[in-house]
């Protein structure tokens, strides 16, 4: 999923908020760092998915033949080497 800067900002203040309404929450730093490191940490799975994304794309393109992007073998292709990807990504 592409998330734009400003998509991953608004979740980031809707996340750090959701938290700092959780009685049991308490922050040892102030809202704003927190809601740095959401970003931060946002910013890296994104680029982690994006890998993931190109590395299915790989194997796709390295099939003997040819295999037109937006087919249905094209896209049960991608779910699985997708799925695949991140699998070895989660372990």
């Amino acid at each position: 999923m592409r998330l734009t800067r400003e998509k991953v900002n608004l979740l980031s203040h809707q996340i750090t908020e959701k938290l700092a309404s959780i009685d049991e929450v308490e922050f040892i730093e102030d809202r704003n760092t927190i809601r740095l490191a959401v970003v931060d940490i946002f910013m890296k799975w994104l680029k982690k998915e994006e890998e993931v994304d190109k590395a299915a794309r790989q194997k796709i393109e390295s099939q003997k033949r040819t295999i037109p992007e937006g087919s249905g073998e094209w896209e049960i292709l991608y779910r699985k080497y997708y799925d695949e990807e991140m699998r070895n990504l989660l372990e």
